[in-house]
């Protein structure tokens, strides 16, 4: 945790190895002063006074903090997924490669709360991918999903190979279960996501970099239960007093921003 990271060198460290490594603009104005290798001092109080002293220049335990020559991995942590679902990241760096890929039948829900009960209620048995939708920007702002990832810790935990599409958002929490997010388009704008029925056959493929599903109906059946998505409810909590800025929100892939617009980017 932060706490191990900082004993290792932490930030000083990292920005040391950046720096010197030429991966990081040094010259940049900073807010107490000088440039990016002075932000590498640590403070320290000697008689009440405070002063500043040069952080530790190397890392004091690798397996926290590797130096730019001998990266944990030749890549970074984070893979595009792309397919007939859209397109979405997935953290990659703490999923062990036994559990970057899955193939198993969706089990959807509108809410993160309702996961939660239907786990209290244990209904999640067996093997599934958790589709969890309208929380994108335009459904209801995007919330931190924080929640889901120890939950489905305890189903991987348990032996059964879960994994986790949503269009909402988790601030690098995803841990070591695979977890597509930040789908676009969102399930409110009409994204194949919002076509996602229960027992549908769902692909994840972080190694590959494969996202896609397959209808469970037979083929000779309407497909109008697979078209459109639900509409995310908007009533409620005061929530309609921002009709007009989920109208003009972007996409999480523009930043989920009402400064910056599809066509400002070329899209």
């Amino acid at each position: 945790d932060v706490n191990h990271f900082h004993a290792a060198g932490g930030l000083s460290v990292v920005m040391k190895e950046l720096l010197d490594a030429g991966l990081l603009h040094p010259d940049i104005a900073c807010v107490h002063g000088g440039d990016l290798h002075q932000q590498t001092d640590e403070p320290y109080l000697d008689n009440d006074k405070l002063y500043w002293r040069s952080g530790p220049t190397a890392s004091l335990d690798t397996n926290i903090v590797r130096p730019v020559s001998e990266p944990f991995s030749s890549e970074g942590g984070l893979r595009l997924l792309t397919g007939n679902v859209g397109r979405a990241i997935v953290k990659v760096s703490a999923v062990d490669p036994i559990h970057r890929s899955i193939s198993a039948p969706a089990k959807v829900f509108e809410s993160q709360d309702s996961f939660l009960a239907a786990f209290k209620n244990g209904q999640l048995e067996g093997d599934f991918v958790a589709v969890i939708r309208q929380q994108g920007p335009k459904a209801n702002g995007m919330p931190e999903l924080h929640k889901l990832t120890p939950t489905l810790q305890v189903l991987q935990d348990r032996g059964q190979s879960v994994a986790l599409l949503t269009d909402g958002r988790m601030s690098g929490a995803s841990g070591s279960v695979l977890a597509a997010i930040h789908v676009v388009p969102e399930a409110v704008t009409g994204g194949a996501i919002g076509q996602i029925q229960e027992g549908d056959l769902v692909v994840i493929d972080a190694e590959r970099g494969v996202m896609s599903f397959e209808s469970a109906l037979p083929a000779s059946s309407s497909m109008s239960q697979h078209e459109g998505g639900a509409q995310a409810p908007v009533y409620g909590l005061g929530r309609e007093l921002f009709g007009h800025v989920r109208e003009q929100v972007s996409d999480a892939e523009l930043g989920a921003s009402t400064l910056f617009y599809a066509e400002e980017a070329g899209r």
